[in-house]
This record gives C-alpha cells, sequence and structure tokens, in this order.
C-alpha cells in the first residue's frame, strides 16, 4: 500500500527537509506532524486498525533516512536533533525510526535514546520506541541481549515494561519461535516482578509465545507456580490465556484452579 504520493514527497522536502538543511529543527517537528496527518489520511479507512500511525511513522522515517543518506546528510545528527525538538510522541517516533535505522549500521549512538525514550512519561513515545528497536534486536541479537539485560535491572518500572515489550513474538520478532532461549534469558529476570505494569507484559509475552510453543510454555507455567512467588503465580495464570483454549483441564490443574477467568471469558471444569 502506496501512500506516500508525489504532492507529500514535496511537503516533505518544503516542511522538513529545507529547514533540517537550514538546522531549524522545531520547525522541522512540525512539518513532520503535518506530513504524518496527509499519510496518514491516504489509509483507506478498512485498514487503518492495521495499519494506523505506526505504519506512517515508519514510512516517514524510511523516506527521510533514505533521502538524508543520498544526500550524504549527517543523518544520525539530523535524527537526534529532531528527537530532541519533538515534543508531540509522533514526531519523536519518526526520530526514532530514523534511528533505528541508523543503529542497523552502528548501534551504539542510537541506544541512549531508546533508553530515553523507555523512560518518557508519554505513553505512546514508549510504545513506538519498542516497536522500533525490534529490528536492532534482530540485526544485533548478541549486543541487544547485553543491553536489555542491563535495562532490565533498572529501578524504572517504564524502562523494565520497555524490555519486555521489545521480546514479543510479533511479526519482526518471528525468529523467537526457532530461538526461544533469546527472549527467555532476558524474561527470567522478570518472572517475580512486582509491578504491574512490565508484569503484564511478561504474562502477554509469554501467551504469544504458546501460540506456537505450547509445550515451552506448559513447562514455564509449571515453573512460574512451583516458585511458590505471587508475582510468578500472577505470570503464570496470565501466560495460559491462550493455552486454556486448548487443553483447559491442564491448564487448571497447573494453576491449581477450578476455574479460568480473563476479562469477561470464564472457564470452569464442569464446562467440558
Amino acid at each position: 500500500m502506496d501512500i506516500l504520493t508525489g504532492e507529500i514527497e514535496k511537503k516533505i522536502t518544503r516542511d522538513i527537509l529545507d529547514p533540517v538543511v537550514r538546522q531549524e529543527y522545531a520547525p522541522a517537528t512540525g512539518g513532520i506532524a503535518a506530513v504524518l496527518a496527509a499519510l496518514y489520511a491516504n489509509i483507506p479507512a478498512d485498514k487503518r486498525i492495521s495499519y494506523g500511525r505506526v505504519h506512517t511513522v515508519k514510512v516517514l522515517a524510511d523516506h527521510l533516512y533514505t533521502h538524508l543518506s543520498a544526500a550524504d546528510a549527517p543523518v544520525f545528527d539530523v535524527a537526534a536533533n529532531l528527537y530532541d525538538a519533538s515534543r508531540d510522541p509522533l514526531s519523536r517516533g519518526v526520530a526514532l525510526g530514523i534511528l533505528s535505522l541508523c543503529g542497523l549500521v552502528d548501534y551504539q549512538p542510537v541506544l541512549p535514546f531508546f533508553e530515553a525514550a523507555a523512560a518518557i512519561g508519554d505513553w505512546e513515545t514508549r510504545e513506538l520506541a519498542q516497536m522500533l528497536f525490534r529490528k536492532l534486536i534482530e540485526k544485533h541479537p548478541a549486543d541487544m541481549k547485553t543491553f536489555l539485560l542491563r535495562l532490565v535491572e533498572s529501578d524504572d518500572a517504564r524502562v523494565r515494561r520497555f524490555v519486555a515489550e521489545t521480546l514479543r513474538p510479533v511479526q519482526e520478532n518471528r525468529w523467537f519461535y526457532s530461538r526461544p532461549d533469546f527472549p527467555l534469558v532476558v524474561l527470567r529476570c522478570l518472572f517475580r516482578e512486582s509491578a504491574p505494569y512490565p508484569r503484564t507484559s511478561v504474562g502477554n509475552g509469554l501467551s504469544d509465545l504458546a501460540r506456537r510453543l505450547p509445550d515451552l510454555v506448559y513447562g514455564l507455567v509449571e515453573e512460574l507456580v512451583a516458585s511458590g512467588n505471587k508475582n510468578s503465580y500472577w505470570i503464570a495464570y496470565r501466560a495460559c490465556r491462550n493455552l486454556v483454549k486448548r487443553d483447559p483441564i491442564k491448564v487448571m490443574d497447573l494453576l491449581g484452579v477450578d476455574e479460568y477467568r480473563y476479562k469477561t471469558a470464564v472457564t470452569k471444569r464442569c464446562d467440558g
């Protein structure tokens, strides 16, 4: 789906790239916001749920990175200045998108920006940051594991949640299904997580993993329950929200319950 038209490309040049050349980064971020709105308007209404704002951020970030690189511009410096000048999450997300592409070549300079975004008070910035960071995990798995193992020790629950969210087995992380040891090495550090925000993310990640690797997650649920830790049990319970559809009796036996509740759905032993 091509949402980048010739008219929008002219707008990008006039409202973003020209100010960048003049090192006028605040006006350029205003131009980013306007271009994102134009891109979003080009997404068919029936596709906005599956594409939406995140897609527009990625499209614009890719376009700016390609253009700046072709012009032999200092891409990292431009992206860093755009990030610092941004006052709204979507413009900040575009800057992070450019930085993530820079990080495919040299990740060290971009990591502080993702760490800062992971701790920021704005929810939308944090969501964009964890989505955009995943390409760095795929490109530099060993180094990003080291980085995430450091972040998982943070006192900030938002940073710990960032770690867990980057390790969800979504489209960019499909390779986790063949190498589940990679995310689990990091997620195990959160198996006793006391804060609800990152703890929910851990449980959701294990539940996602169970779609393709149910036996692995059954084993993890057993391990979490056996630990005797209430936070570990909470994660185990959350991790079963897909498994309970597959084998409800096994799930309830593992959890030691006679019914399993998730949102409005209730599964009881007598159901079968």
